[in-house]
C-alpha cells in the first residue's frame, strides 16, 4: 500500500509548498499530489499553477511519484494539452509520473467564460477527453470534429517510453464506470458512504487497477488550533460544487461555513491533534479498499509540523 502527500495549491504559496514536498519525501510518502485549480475555494487564498510546479517537484527530489487531483479538460485545457503536458513530465521524470483526470468544476472554467454545463455533459467531456489523450499516448494524429472538442492533425511529437498511470475520479456511479472504461485506477473521497458505492460500480464495470481513497488532514498542538488551521476547506466541501454553477470563492466559503457545522466537518476531515485519530481514520480506509491512500494536508496552523508528525507518528504504524 501507498501513502501520497497531498498538497494543497488553494492554501500555500507554490514556493511554500515546494518544501513541503521535499519534506514529504524525506518523511516517507511515496507519492506527492497536488491540486489543480484557477481559483481557490475561498478568498483570500492561493493559486499556483500545478504543472510548473510540479516540474519543480521532480527536478528537486529523487523517488516520490508525482501528479495532479485532478486535472479536468475542459474549458481550462484542451485534452490535447493535457496528453502533451504529461507525456512531457513523464519523460523528464521517467517512471514517477501520474495523471488524475475529473470532470472539473465551474469554479475553474467559468472565470474563462465558459457556461457551466449540466452534470450529463460534464460526464460526456471527460469520456471525450479520456479516450483522446490515450489515442495520443500511443501516438496516434487526431483530426475531425468530437462531441465536446475538436482537433486539426493532432500529434505528439514527443513522447515518453512509457505513457503515465492515468487515474480517473469519480463521486458517483456513472463516473466510475467511465474509470473502469479508460483508467489505470480510481480517485475518489474516502466517505464510506461515497466509497463503497464508487468502487462497486468501478468494479463491476470491468475496473480492475489501483483503488485511491483521498482524505484531507489537518494537525496542529492543539484540537482547536487544527480545526481554525483546515476551517478554510469548507468552502471545499457542499458536493453541489463539483456539478452546479459555483465560482465566486468568496460565497462558496460562507455557504461552506453556513451549511457545515464543526462537528459535521470533524466527520469528513481528519482534524486532530492526537496521532492515534489520524492512525486510525487511514487504517479505515485501507479497509474500505484503498491501495493507495492520498492524504491532503491542511494543516494551515503547523503543515511542516505535521509532515514531521506523520513522519514518526503515522507513516511506520500505518505501513505495519
Amino acid at each position: 500500500m501507498k501513502v501520497f502527500y497531498g498538497a494543497g495549491h488553494e492554501q500555500f504559496a507554490p514556493s511554500l509548498l515546494l518544501r513541503h514536498a521535499q519534506l514529504a519525501e524525506r518523511a516517507g510518502f511515496d507519492g506527492v499530489f497536488c491540486s489543480d485549480h484557477l481559483q481557490p475555494w475561498w478568498e483570500p487564498g492561493e493559486s499556483g499553477h500545478a504543472w510548473p510546479w510540479l516540474g519543480a517537484v521532480g527536478a528537486s527530489t529523487q523517488r516520490v511519484q508525482l501528479g495532479t487531483a485532478v486535472t479536468p479538460a475542459v474549458a481550462r485545457y484542451h485534452p490535447v494539452l493535457v496528453a502533451q503536458g504529461f507525456a512531457t513530465l513523464e519523460e523528464l521524470f521517467p517512471g514517477r509520473v501520474f495523471l488524475g483526470v475529473g470532470s472539473g468544476e465551474s469554479l475553474n472554467e467559468s472565470p474563462l467564460g465558459f457556461d457551466w454545463p449540466d452534470g450529463e455533459v460534464q460526464l460526456g467531456m471527460m469520456d471525450e477527453a479520456l479516450g483522446m489523450i490515450r489515442s495520443l499516448w500511443r501516438g496516434e494524429t487526431l483530426d475531425g470534429e468530437g462531441r465536446y472538442f475538436s482537433t486539426k492533425n493532432a500529434k505528439l511529437h514527443t513522447l515518453p517510453a512509457h505513457v503515465p498511470p492515468l487515474y480517473v475520479s469519480a463521486f458517483h456511479e456513472e463516473a466510475a464506470r467511465v474509470a473502469a472504461k479508460h483508467g489505470d485506477g480510481l480517485w475518489t473521497l474516502g466517505d464510506p458512504e461515497i466509497a463503497e458505492t464508487v468502487i462497486g460500480a468501478y468494479r463491476d464495470a470491468g475496473g480492475a487497477g489501483e483503488i485511491i481513497l483521498q482524505a484531507l488532514a489537518s494537525w496542529a498542538e492543539s484540537d482547536e488550533q487544527a480545526l481554525e488551521g483546515a476551517r478554510v476547506w469548507k468552502g471545499a466541501q457542499p458536493p453541489e460544487y463539483y456539478v452546479d454553477d459555483w465560482h465566486d470563492p468568496r460565497e462558496m466559503y460562507r455557504h461552506g461555513e453556513r451549511t457545515l457545522t464543526d462537528d459535521e466537518y470533524r466527520e469528513k476531515a481528519i482534524i486532530s491533534a492526537d496521532p492515534g485519530v489520524h492512525l486510525e481514520r487511514l487504517r479505515a480506509l485501507v479497509e474500505l479498499g484503498a491501495t493507495t491512500i492520498a492524504v491532503m494536508n491542511c494543516s494551515g496552523a503547523d503543515p511542516e509540523g505535521a509532515i514531521e508528525m506523520y513522519a514518526e507518528r503515522v507513516l511506520p504504524s500505518l505501513r505495519a
